[in-house]
């Protein structure tokens, strides 16, 4: 069988976003295990505009063409007022049938660990068909930001971020049965 692809996707497009530092941090853990092909998707790259308010069928296109090559996903979600960002929701809303049936992790972060943004971001996925899986690496923004600004994970982490891919690549090759 094939290796999965895997998308990590940052879920955040503001200018000073931490996501990428995480992202990057995520695949090159992922990357040492060379049991998926895994990449980076970040949603600031597909310029969606709000659904809706303008005609995106291009960029909409090109946001469901690349989700549609993607056997699973890791969420960087970052906690914003208690929930998920708007970026990540519209594009959420983007795609209906590219997220179905595939497994998803989420690495979270904030000053709870980002663990509200995460569960909403839960019951989203479950409305998208997408099995989130149960281990959940959450960052805090007070000891894993040195500054509030640059990422400086506790070791700890790769524990739980390695279980998280265990989780991912186990319900991704099953689910990839169903589609």
């Amino acid at each position: 069988m094939s290796k999965l692809n895997i998308g990590i996707i940052l879920g955040s497009t503001r200018q000073g976003r931490l996501s990428p530092q995480v992202g990057e941090w995520v695949k090159r853990v992922a990357d040492e295990r060379g049991d998926a092909n895994y990449e980076i998707v970040d949603i600031a790259d597909f310029k969606l505009p709000l659904l809706g308010e303008a005609d995106a069928t291009e960029q909409a296109t090109a946001w469901n063409v690349k989700l549609a090559s993607l056997d699973g996903f890791v969420f960087i979600v970052q906690e914003y007022n208690h929930s998920i960002s708007a970026s990540l929701k519209n594009a959420l809303d983007y795609a209906r049938d590219a997220w179905n049936n595939k497994a998803a992790g989420i690495v979270s972060y904030g000053s709870v660990g980002g663990a509200r943004a995460a569960e909403h971001l839960r019951g989203i996925l479950g409305e998208l068909s997408v099995a989130d899986v149960r281990v959940h690496p959450a960052l805090s923004l007070f000891t894993d930001f040195e500054n509030g600004s640059v990422f400086k994970p506790a070791d700890l982490h790769l524990v739980n971020v390695n279980g998280m891919l265990d989780q991912v690549l186990a319900w991704s090759g099953a689910l990839k049965t169903l589609r």
